[in-house]
């Protein structure tokens, strides 16, 4: 209805699960209670939904305690159908599956493709399914065309580029190493022509990759404090040394896209965050957020300096070389949370120049489940991660910023933010009543996000790097938002047998 007080769905008669039983309405309504019980994710997105009823065989109406939300038809009609009959079955060994704990059953689901084999932590393999009932939609035509699709895992990096490079195991590699695309890519195979580095540029959003700041531990509650965590990070001096000079800076929640803030507020989203003016710090109203920018041989000095006075009104000061506490001689000291050498990589610059003042700051890497772990409950001081957004943001914002994400378990609000005043923005994002409101709403987020200094913002890049052996059909035209579509392309046979003779004759 116009009042986005419900919303109605109605299921395609065709859709089947790989059983050939047919997907119905009690799924949804099923899937939608157990996703919301107990996943934190599903809980928050779903926050405002109060139930779900069937209004026919094929049909299912979702009712909403709050008018207005335009986004939410759209993250319902986004909901994971689950088959109910399977879950609520028993497996191979007559126990009976429960949902909310890990399995190594292969689930059973609807898709093009369906789990054939898998190694815990090693490999998993998928198998096109030849009667996928979706298969002919306009939608899906051209796309999902290779018969059996191997995902691979590697504790290390380097093994992986190792596997890569050797042929007949890893196909396909997207590329995050600046280092590596730019100096490593000289190998015989590539050299020859038969691994072939592609550049997809992409007009997607561009994620915040930051140092989060986790402001549940009082020594980054201050404001001050974290502004001044800013002016030790020189981004120009690592693009040029470490990335080639590939990446932008990044100075928005919502890079890339109308939605970022920039200049001074005006318009709508002055009116909107004019009446929290005596709630915010003045600069949101006279200045225009800017992240130092290390473009000559004094800017060190002068951005360290910055810091160092920023500390100095916090009540920090430097004391035989060290940053303490005025008042109790505390040292400033805190540990980055990492996993990989990437994180080394990005902290070691960040944290000599933080040394530079004073500020005792280490690296600490981890195995990635120790780290998703401590990361899930928040026991970290600062750790590197991004924060994806789309072009419509909306009920995902709480999951980021609100109160009640900051003291929920597994939510994306790394920072710990607990603003009033957020929690009002991001409410005013969810219920926009159009474009033209939603724009404004979000740059009035972003503004306040920006200026409360909760993340040091890292980079971006708007390309996508891939490097594939020479086997693929691709076609010229690839998305423009994501820049790439891997599920678009296909096995070239002439090439396939080429390398295959090649390679399997030692040339």
């Amino acid at each position: 209805p116009d009042d986005y007080s419900s919303a109605t769905y109605r299921l395609d008669p065709r859709a089947r699960w790989h059983d050939g039983k047919p997907i119905t309405i009690d799924d949804v309504i099923w899937s939608f209670q157990v996703l919301k019980a107990n996943s934190p994710m599903y809980s928050r997105y779903f926050e405002n939904v109060t139930d779900a009823v069937a209004i026919s065989d094929r049909e299912v109406e979702f009712h909403f305690n709050q008018k207005g939300n335009r986004e939410l038809p759209k993250i319902l009609g986004d909901l994971v159908v689950l088959p109910k009959h399977w879950w609520e079955g028993t497996d191979a060994n007559g126990k009976k599956r429960d949902i909310t704990r890990p399995t190594q059953e292969p689930p059973l689901g609807s898709a093009a493709y369906k789990i054939a084999s898998f190694k815990p932590g090693t490999e998993i393999v998928w198998q096109r399914v030849p009667d996928y009932w979706a298969a002919k939609l306009p939608v899906k035509i051209g796309r999902e065309n290779f018969d059996r699709q191997r995902f691979s895992y590697f504790l290390d990096d380097n093994a992986a580029w190792q596997a890569f490079t050797k042929g007949g195991l890893h196909d396909i590699r997207p590329e995050n190493s600046s280092r590596r695309w730019n100096t490593a890519y000289n190998f015989p195979a590539v050299q020859a022509g038969d691994v072939i580095k592609q550049e997809f540029k992409t007009a997607s959003p561009e994620p915040m990759q930051a140092f989060m700041l986790n402001t549940r531990r009082p020594l980054f509650g201050d404001r001050l404090v974290r502004a001044a965590l800013t002016y030790p990070l020189d981004f120009e001096t690592m693009n040029r040394t470490l990335f080639f000079g590939s990446n932008t800076r990044t100075s928005s929640y919502f890079q890339g896209t109308e939605l970022a803030s920039s200049g001074l507020p005006q318009g709508k989203e002055l009116e909107i965050l004019e009446p929290y003016r005596d709630k915010l710090p003045p600069e949101v109203f006279t200045q225009e957020f800017k992240l130092p920018v290390y473009d000559s041989p004094q800017a060190e000095r002068k951005y360290l300096k910055t810091a160092v006075d920023l500390f100095a009104k916090a009540g920090w000061v430097i004391k035989g070389g060290k940053m303490v506490n005025a008042k109790t001689g505390e040292p400033f000291k805190f540990e980055i949370l990492g996993w990989n050498d990437t994180d080394q990589v990005l902290s070691s610059p960040y944290i000599a120049n933080l040394r530079k003042i004073g500020v005792d700051a280490t690296l600490r890497l981890i195995d990635q489940t120790q780290y998703i772990n401590r990361i899930n409950n928040f026991d970290f001081d600062v750790t590197i991660s991004q924060l994806g957004q789309s072009d419509s943001p909306g009920n995902e914002q709480r999951d980021f910023w609100s109160s009640k994400a900051a003291d929920t378990p597994g939510s994306r609000n790394y920072a710990g933010i607990k603003n009033p005043v957020i929690d009002a923005l991001v409410d005013r994002v969810i219920f926009a009543t159009d474009r033209d409101d939603l724009v404004a709403a979000t740059r009035a987020l972003d503004r306040v996000l920006l200026w409360n200094y909760y993340v040091v913002p890292q980079h971006h890049r708007s390309v996508v790097w891939i490097a594939y052996w020479n086997k693929f059909g691709i076609p010229e035209k690839q998305p423009t938002y994501s820049g790439v579509d891997q599920n678009s392309w296909w096995i070239d046979p002439d090439k396939e047998k080429a390398l295959a003779a090649k390679y399997k004759s030692g040339n």
